[in-house]
């Protein structure tokens, strides 16, 4: 993993410490990350875990998708997918992908753990 990899993940950990923070790094230098056990909000049976992957170019490029477990249920019973959200496979498993891209991606200012919080946040402020 590239040096700034490295400093993306170690700021994801600070930014989930209760979390359980699996790293996998990629033959590019760039990671796949996914935190565990996080709350998806109050429209979702829960809890649910967020992956993503840090490119190697990072911080130079926006750090999307970021996707959640396949089979997170909805306490009304409706339909999980909505806008910006769709099914498809990641590293060769189905899950629920969610689309925020980042049009305007600063390098001095945004970061991974940052995005995951926004697309978390995003995820729990979902009616």
């Amino acid at each position: 993993m590239t040096e700034e990899v490295t400093e993306a993940i170690e700021e994801v950990r600070g930014t989930f410490p209760a979390q359980q923070v699996e790293v996998r790094p990629s033959p590019d230098g760039g990671a796949l990350v996914i935190v565990h056990g996080l709350d998806p909000g109050p429209a979702f049976t829960g809890p649910t875990w967020l992956g993503f992957t840090i490119p190697f170019n990072y911080p130079f490029s926006d750090v999307y998708p970021h996707f959640i477990r396949p089979d997170l249920g909805r306490r009304d019973g409706g339909p999980v997918l909505a806008e910006g959200m769709q099914a498809t496979t990641w590293e060769g498993q189905p899950v629920i992908q969610l689309s925020r891209r980042s049009n305007r991606w600063r390098p001095a200012t945004d970061t991974a753990a940052k995005k995951a919080l926004k697309v978390l946040q995003w995820l729990q402020n979902r009616p």
